[in-house]
């Protein structure tokens, strides 16, 4: 693959359509890993974007991005990204301006240039004449610096954190511990030639003091000792057919024949609890003979009936 981008399409006679439109304010054509890039005065990039637009049907801003190169005079690049829909055909514009000197704004060409204008204002600090409202966009308020040019520090010139006294978050100049920051650049296979922090504290190892960490294992040396570390075998098993454990259809004979204990054996009597002993030793009573049923009497004469 000739690109990592995406290629674009060809158009057809648009660096002659560049010349007549841009005209005198054209300063620089490359056409380089498929993309087309002109190079246009400070000045009159307003006007310019209005022929790009209108003549050749380039309707959309996709992006406005700022470069820094400090060793030129001019030391800012702002990239605007066209692209024509109609066309499919995208178009980068240049120019280059400093630390002082504004860019004129084309929020009134493509409205939502104000926000793109916005952060390469907060970023680079290019100010941009004609901008509504040419604000910080991405940084905190009261933020000093612009953080993407090439001589801002990476670490920042201040620091936030939460107070517990002000009950707020308060900014602090950036203080770096330097600590730890004394590096030596020695092979760790190596050792230093100074006793590290915590060696002091090994003892057993056999190791003069100074002396950094000992000597890695040969590949050999290395192999040996991970086959010591395995794992022995699985024993085999005793019982993996029939002839080992006895299994078939004469040990289910042998098995089904009850033994010889088992044939002279009676069957245990059940245990007697103390109350049915005691019942069993009392003499039997006699049952009650059946009481004949009784006649009705009869009533007494001259009395009530």
């Amino acid at each position: 693959m000739a690109s990592p981008a995406p290629l674009i399409a060809l158009r057809d006679g648009i660096v002659e359509a560049l010349k007549k439109v841009v005209g005198g304010d054209l300063i620089a054509h490359v056409f380089a890993v498929g993309e087309d890039s002109i190079t246009v005065r400070r000045e009159a990039v307003a006007g310019v974007m209005v022929g790009l637009r209108d003549e050749l049907a380039y309707q959309q801003l996709m992006e406005i991005a700022g470069v820094d190169y400090p060793d030129r005079p001019e030391r800012f690049e702002v990239v605007y990204h066209l692209l024509s829909v109609t066309q499919n055909h995208r178009l980068r514009v240049r120019v280059l301006t400093d630390e002082a000197t504004p860019v004129p704004s084309i929020v009134a060409v493509w409205p939502n240039a104000g926000w793109l204008e916005r952060e390469v204002f907060d970023m680079y600090g290019v100010l941009f004449s004609g901008n509504p409202d040419l604000r910080r966009i991405l940084t905190d308020y009261g933020f000093q610096g612009h953080p993407q040019r090439k001589d801002f520090p990476l670490t920042g010139y201040t620091e936030l954190r939460y107070s517990e006294e002000d009950k707020r978050v308060v900014y602090e100049p950036v203080k770096l511990a330097q600590d730890f920051r004394s590096f030596d650049f020695l092979s760790p296979w190596e050792g230093a030639d100074y006793i590290l922090p915590g060696d002091e504290k090994a003892g057993g190892t056999g190791e003069a003091p100074g002396k950094g960490a000992p000597t890695p294992m040969t590949a050999e040396a290395v192999k040996k000792a991970d086959e010591a570390k395995k794992a022995p075998p699985p024993t085999p098993k005793t019982t993996d057919n029939g002839k080992q454990t006895g299994a078939g259809e004469k040990a289910n004979k042998e098995a089904a024949k009850p033994s010889k204990d088992g044939a002279k054996a009676k069957p245990a009597a059940k245990a007697k609890t103390p109350a049915t002993k005691k019942a069993e030793k009392a003499p039997a009573k006699p049952k009650a003979a059946a009481k004949a049923p009784t006649k009705p009497r009869k009533p007494k004469a001259g009395g009530d009936a």
